[in-house]
């Protein structure tokens, strides 16, 4: 089944068309195994990382069950971010208009109104939940029409605080609809929301910590403090560096970074949520066209950045957990490229560190500059304090 094409997955030659003009000829993994669900009308949880290809497995069928004539909107897809949003909008944008669909997307930072109108007469909508419960609260979309929901990223939506406004969303929908979770995990309260949302849902995985991780090449710098900015000059002038992606904790240290990168005439620029709309737009914009070479982000801002020509990822500052770094790392090597994680361990950060390249699997990389691997931390529940039997994972701690 692995080894189906789009035509025996039953995609339209239209369709299978149009992907072709984007160079996409054979289904990813991820695609073959949800698609024939999707196609039949079936709710589906899918575990699946960034880059796997997840956004067509739900944008095919969506365009194939939809036509000219479907109630506007007839298919809303919430996202957690507006960057996620806009990619998410090319995706369709590619296959919806040989069926005559047209596109649409909800998301801050720009006028309520404005996108009412263009919401409203879009078959597929993408949004964020917030301005979609704006929109819906003033009336200017209708969601009684809705016919298929689906939660990308819904872990992270979850992560962001937004439960209360996609419950709201789904209490505006029609009961008799098709409802799609596609996550990074559909375990704890992932799992807890999407039963609550779907009927006989059929669930599908195709990814795990150590299989994101396996697709990049991975590095572990010993770093002073002091000298971090110049380690990263260097790193940044080494023949072959591509796009790079450069994560930072907060957005005040994203633009003293970008600050002292530019004294230092490497071209970069910060991407964070204190930025308007239309600079973030522009922000990605000329680092996906090359006009610059170097993205300072912060976690939120980075989610959903979905860029193929990402070379390398630097955690200028080291990520919370095992999560985070897999997510950070995963904006590069993607589609079948390479790519490369480059993390900056300081003295103090190498005890939690190590624990992170431990549990990832990542101990010779880890070790390759002279760093030891720490044993992993033992957390014992109140009531089995003592006992072997109480162990649990290594308590989240953030560094």
């Amino acid at each position: 089944m692995i080894d189906s094409t789009f035509a025996e997955l039953g995609v339209s030659s239209s369709v299978i068309e149009a992907l072709d003009k984007t160079g996409i000829s054979v289904p990813f993994e991820i695609q073959t195994l949800v698609l024939p669900d999707v196609m039949a009308g079936h709710d589906v949880l899918a575990k699946s990382k960034t880059g796997s290809g997840k956004t067509l497995g739900f944008a095919i069928p969506i365009v194939e069950r939809l036509a000219e004539n479907s109630p506007t909107p007839a298919a809303v897809v919430l996202v957690p971010t507006r960057e996620l949003a806009v990619q998410v909008a090319e995706d369709f944008d590619a296959i919806a208009h040989v069926r005559g669909l047209r596109v649409g997307l909800a998301y801050g930072g720009t006028s309520v109104r404005e996108q009412g109108k263009t919401a409203a007469k879009a078959h597929i909508l993408i949004a964020t939940p917030g301005r979609l419960e704006d929109l819906a609260e003033r009336r200017l979309v209708r969601l009684d029409g809705v016919r298929i929901l689906v939660l990308d990223e819904a872990d992270r939506m979850l992560d962001m605080g937004f439960q209360p406004q996609v419950d709201r969303i789904v209490r505006r929908l029609p009961r008799k609809r098709q409802t799609m979770f596609f996550s990074a995990t559909l375990d704890g309260a992932v799992g807890r929301i999407a039963s609550a949302y779907t009927h006989d849902a059929r669930r599908h995985e195709v990814e795990s910590l150590t299989q994101t991780v396996e697709d990049a090449d991975h590095r572990f710098i010993p770093v002073e403090t002091h000298g971090k900015v110049d380690a990263l000059v260097d790193l940044l002038n080494e023949d072959g560096m591509g796009l790079a992606l450069v994560f930072v904790r907060t957005k005040r240290g994203a633009d003293r970074l970008v600050h002292k990168l530019k004294a230092r005439d490497i071209r970069a620029l910060a991407m964070h949520g204190d930025l308007s709309q239309p600079a973030r737009e522009r922000a990605l914009e000329r680092f996906e066209s090359g006009k610059i070479n170097v993205l300072v982000a912060t976690d939120v801002a980075a989610r959903g950045l979905d860029l193929d020509e990402i070379t390398h990822v630097v955690n200028f500052d080291p990520p919370e957990d095992d999560k985070g770094y897999v997510h950070r790392v995963g904006r590069t090597a993607r589609a079948g490229r390479s790519g490369t994680g480059v993390t900056f361990v300081t003295p103090d950060q190498r005890g939690d560190v190590s624990r992170v390249a431990a549990r990832l699997d990542l101990h010779s990389e880890f070790e390759e500059q002279g760093m030891k691997v720490s044993p992993p931390r033992v957390v014992f529940s109140g009531s089995q304090r003592g006992r072997r039997s109480g162990l649990r994972r290594p308590a989240r701690r953030k560094f």
